[in-house]
């Protein structure tokens, strides 16, 4: 095997468990981000996004998001306000120690308020997650369709 081919093979191996890494999730320290996804929506609308936290380390707090296809970005829940369900911003989201925390239709979500373009089935949106103690991890929502219930692989618990 000459040189070249050895290092061609070493730098397809290298970007095949970067491809692997990045599809598996966004981790920074003990914070894995994973399977992050969003719904499609148009222009100056409202747009969604979920995806699972993995926590291996000290308890931390999702205090923040940024997303530069927003005007605004907040973090919400749902709450039931009599027989009705409402979507409320939060302070923060807790991420227990050693837990998984799932952000989810329903529960908790980062919402993309007056969006600036649409979200497009088939895209990809870079967002950036501000942890307390971790600091930033930039993650990525995949746009499925408007209806969608998300991707298979979105898993865990649910906290609310």
């Amino acid at each position: 095997m000459t040189a070249f081919t050895r290092r061609a093979g070493l730098g397809a191996l290298i970007g095949l468990a970067a491809t692997r890494a990045q599809a598996q999730g966004h981790a920074h320290g003990p914070i894995q981000a994973e399977a992050g996804w969003s719904r499609a929506a148009g222009a100056g609308r409202v747009g969604a996004g979920f995806l699972t936290l993995r926590n291996s380390g000290a308890a931390d707090r999702l205090v923040a998001a940024r997303a530069d296809i927003a005007r605004t970005v907040e973090l919400h829940t749902h709450i039931r306000d009599g027989n009705v369900m409402r979507m409320r911003p939060v302070e923060a989201i807790d991420l227990p120690a050693g837990e998984t925390v799932t952000l989810a239709p329903g529960g908790l979500h980062i919402m993309l308020i007056d969006l600036k373009q649409a979200l497009r089935q088939g895209e990809s949106v870079p967002v950036t997650l501000v942890f307390e103690k971790a600091g930033e991890i930039q993650v990525t929502l995949e746009v499925q369709s408007a209806g969608s219930r998300g991707p298979a692989a979105v898993g865990g618990s649910h906290r609310h």
